[in-house]
């Protein structure tokens, strides 16, 4: 097999990062975007000749309209789609909001109708189910100060 041929076998999945922000109850922010049907976390693609962490940050920063340190990583799914190709999706700990810093969000409204903060348990009802799964996995990542790696948004089986 020629180089170029080896090549053309790997993979060339597309990423994303997102942060879990949380209130002073634990609930966890959630976006209403204007073009989607079920809510989001803050995030979005990474682009070429950045990081998963730099990407999370400027998302935020244009979705939320301000500009936080973001904490560790919490939880890395490989979700294949066959409508959109392979992805690899981070999350990070975006840590608790403040009374004072949730009144210096400004939502980019060209994207984001709205926010509010949930209980994990309610969060099959308002997303689809692979990101409610990953948050899960990611909230849970957090308690116990691990990384979820995660298949489908599903903990991927451990080697016996």
């Amino acid at each position: 097999m020629s180089d170029n041929e080896h090549e053309a076998e790997m993979a060339r999945p597309r990423m994303a990062s997102g942060a879990l922000f949380f209130d002073d109850q634990g609930q966890v922010m959630m976006l209403e975007p204007t073009y989607k049907d079920y809510r989001e976390i803050p995030g979005g693609y990474v682009e070429n000749g950045e990081s998963p962490r730099q990407a999370c940050i400027r998302e935020v920063r244009e979705e939320l309209g301000i500009e936080l340190g973001i904490g560790r990583l919490l939880a890395v799914d490989w979700a294949p789609s066959p409508a959109e190709g392979d992805k690899i999706l981070y999350i990070f700990d975006g840590g608790v909001l403040t009374p004072e810093l949730l009144g210096r969000i400004r939502l980019q409204s060209s994207e984001i109708g709205s926010y509010d903060f949930h209980p994990v348990s309610v969060l099959p009802d308002l997303t689809i189910p692979r990101l409610a799964r990953r948050i899960e996995a990611a909230v849970q990542a957090r308690s116990a100060g691990e990384v979820a790696y995660l298949e489908h948004g599903s903990a991927a089986p451990h080697a016996a």
